[in-house]
């Protein structure tokens, strides 16, 4: 073929995919626009929200604008939270549309990073729920059957969970038990963990409590980008700078609602009058989409948030133990991604971390990537998560 015949081809070839996927997406957006009218519906909860046993689904729904070859659902399940009190959470199901192994497919539980804290923070709720799950176009080609929890407290009302380990991983390991109800999802028994920051302190405890809270569920393997591991690490680090008053009004707040009674925790024992005044309103702003406006009002509190350090102070600094992954081992092999330019969750701790998961006698690969942020640690992780999960070959 004369070359500029093959160069034709190749040039039809191109648009013509691009025509596809331009397709693809032109539906799958349009079908995100279709689902807004009805989505504020969705997220009330019955009369008997509270009423059944953890993993069962309360309500759900097919979704229109869903990834390529794929099914999706939204999803509202029971749970419970550190108390054992039932709870509510929401999320999303996303599974392969070609016909599942007789075994039914692996579940992925994703945990997402810090969205914010507020109902409407929630990934479900967003235009596009599916946008932020890292690696999620990988993961379904692989096929997983996919599920995002929203955590407790968010999308639909249920009591504060930011950073508060066992809700979190009650409401990653009850998102399993909800999405394999769904018989489309094919969902099978095997679980991979993979979560990124706060998602990785949700996944990391998700694997220590499993065989506790969910002995059905076979955790085959438990993944983390820059995880929110030790969380007196992660304040000491950050206690007089902008990352701890913006983490600190999401923590202290739920901390102060969740552990008032059992511990006595009071935000106006722990938070300076000033930052008393300014916090309730960050916990209504989502982080990403309020970054500018959440760092405009916590500048001013920079060195003058915290009354007393949270690291040392009680019941705070038990709190922060308390809820900081590494007390016990799992049997699942673990995989942990850090980036060596992550100012967040920064490396020095993550190595800590990382040692102290090795002397439990878990299985370790632990990848730090060069020039990866905290933002962009779980994509460049992708590569390498992918081939480690295919190794283990679930």
């Amino acid at each position: 073929m004369p070359k500029l015949g093959r160069l034709a081809t190749i040039a039809v070839v191109v648009v013509s995919l691009l025509v596809a996927l331009a397709v693809v997406e032109f539906t799958r957006l349009h079908g995100d626009e279709e689902e807004r009218s009805g989505l504020a519906a969705f997220y009330e909860q019955p009369a008997d929200a509270l009423d059944g046993p953890p993993g069962s689904v309360i309500k759900s729904e097919s979704l229109i604008g869903t990834p390529a070859a794929a099914n999706a659902w939204r999803i509202m399940y029971r749970t419970t939270d550190v108390h054992g009190s039932p709870a509510v959470a929401t999320g999303v199901v996303i599974s392969p549309a070609d016909p599942a192994p007789e075994r039914g497919r692996t579940v992925l539980a994703w945990g997402h990073p810090t969205t914010g804290a507020a109902e409407n923070c929630a990934p479900s709720r967003g235009f596009d729920p599916f946008l932020d799950i890292e690696g999620l176009r990988f993961l379904l080609d692989r096929g997983y059957t996919v599920v995002a929890t929203d955590y407790v407290g968010m999308g639909t009302p249920g009591p504060d969970s930011y950073l508060v380990g066992l809700t979190a991983a009650h409401a990653v390991l009850d998102s399993v038990r909800a999405a394999r109800t769904i018989e489309d999802a094919h969902a099978g028994s095997s679980v991979i963990l993979w979560g990124h920051s706060q998602g990785g302190q949700a996944v990391l405890f998700s694997a220590e409590n499993a065989p506790a809270y969910a002995p059905e569920l076979d955790i085959v393997a438990v993944a983390a980008a820059a995880p929110a591991a030790d969380l007196t690490a992660l304040m000491r680090t950050h206690l007089n700078d902008i990352s701890g008053v913006t983490i600190g009004s999401y923590a202290f707040t739920a901390y102060a609602t969740v552990y008032s009674d059992t511990a006595g925790a009071r935000l106006d024992d722990i938070l300076t009058p000033k930052a008393q005044s300014i916090v309730p309103e960050m916990n209504q702003l989502c982080l990403i989409k309020n970054m500018s406006e959440l760092h405009r009002m916590g500048e001013p509190l920079v060195g003058d948030f915290t009354s007393h350090d949270p690291t040392v102070t009680p019941p705070w600094s038990d709190l922060l133990a308390q809820n900081s992954a590494g007390s016990r081992p799992f049997a699942a092999p673990l995989y942990i991604a850090q980036g060596r330019d992550d100012e967040l969750v920064v490396p020095a701790d993550t190595d800590a971390f990382v040692a102290r998961e090795r002397q439990l006698g878990i299985t370790v690969t632990y990848e730090q990537i060069p020039g990866a942020t905290h933002a962009t640690v779980a994509y460049l992780a992708i590569p390498t998560l992918l081939s480690w999960l295919d190794k283990i070959g679930h």
